[in-house]
């Protein structure tokens, strides 16, 4: 399965701690990330992640692409919650596609542990059999 790697700044250390705990599961499947990002990740855990730009130069459109051609199993995205931070319009954009495309999407540690041990199961093996059928945008 692919899976797709987002964390703002605040969030980087974080994701790279979690990648590193569940290093063994991940390691199973295809990863992408921004840059700085799969950087971070990869040094850490010294895992294989694609290369998209950096989050704010276009990597978040870069993955809703994925997401919107049906190329996305799975979006892990630690977003910035501090109060105050203002919520992209790409960012929104990408959580409506990967709604509107039944990706499973995991904001915070406890629901990426969640979809990560449900990869490990099986659980989300029915994405591959959906197809591409899609509903109008």
């Amino acid at each position: 399965m692919q899976i797709a790697i987002i964390a703002h700044d605040t969030k980087k250390e974080l994701m790279a701690q979690f990648c590193i705990a569940y290093c063994g599961i991940l390691s199973k499947h295809k990863l992408c990330a921004t840059s700085v990002t799969a950087k971070y990740i990869s040094d850490a855990t010294g895992l294989k992640i694609e290369s998209f730009l950096p989050g704010m130069h276009g990597g978040d459109e870069q993955i809703a692409s994925r997401v919107a051609y049906n190329e996305v199993d799975v979006l892990l995205y630690f977003r910035d919650t501090r109060p105050g931070t203002v919520a992209s319009r790409e960012a929104a954009e990408l959580l409506r596609l990967c709604d509107f495309y039944n990706v499973p999407v995991a904001t915070n540690i406890a629901t990426a542990e969640i979809v990560v041990q449900a990869l490990d199961r099986g659980d989300l093996d029915w994405r591959k059999y959906v197809g591409d059928s899609k509903g109008a945008l």
